[in-house]
């Protein structure tokens, strides 16, 4: 298996109301640009076999967001494989992280394809706190089930209804 085929991201969480809302980010560039359900993703990056995958979860939110990422308790979520193979392993903590504070990094891609122009676009443009239904359906199919997997660890130790 290749090293592109890993990923590590956080899932930054926090109750209000005794409701969950979790920050998930719209993914840039022209091929997402005009898409919303099905568009976002949880802060994450590819990372080498030989690299402590949470670590790598913290970098890359460092890198997508240009912001420190959070501190505090971490509930490892596991690891779902995508419908490609590629293995997405996440970690949730809680946190009332500033989504308007967003910077990301740019990746350069020829735009439009064919033009011989390269342009430089933002890995992530937007990021939100979203409740779990919502980040359901903006969320790519192969991550929701980190979102359900919070949200009952949440349910059955009582944080939430």
């Amino acid at each position: 298996m290749s090293d592109a085929s890993r990923s590590a991201g956080l899932l930054p969480y926090r109750i209000r109301g005794g409701r969950l809302e979790v920050l998930i980010a719209h993914m840039g560039g022209p091929f997402w640009a005009g898409k919303d359900d099905g568009a976002w993703s949880i802060v994450k990056g590819e990372y080498e076999e030989s690299e402590d995958a949470y670590a790598a979860a913290r970098r890359e939110f460092e890198e997508e967001t240009r912001t420190a990422p959070p501190e505090g308790p971490v509930l490892e979520l596991g690891e779902v494989r995508q419908p490609r193979g590629k293995r997405i392993a996440a970690w949730a903590i809680e946190s009332d992280f500033d989504a308007s504070q967003i910077n990301s990094n740019t990746f350069t891609l020829e735009w439009p394809r064919g033009s011989g122009r390269q342009r430089e676009f933002p890995e992530i443009d937007r990021a939100a706190w979203l409740d779990p239904a919502t980040a359901a359906r903006k969320l790519v199919r192969g991550q929701v089930a980190f979102v359900e997997e919070l949200a009952g660890r949440l349910r059955a130790a009582g944080r939430i209804a």
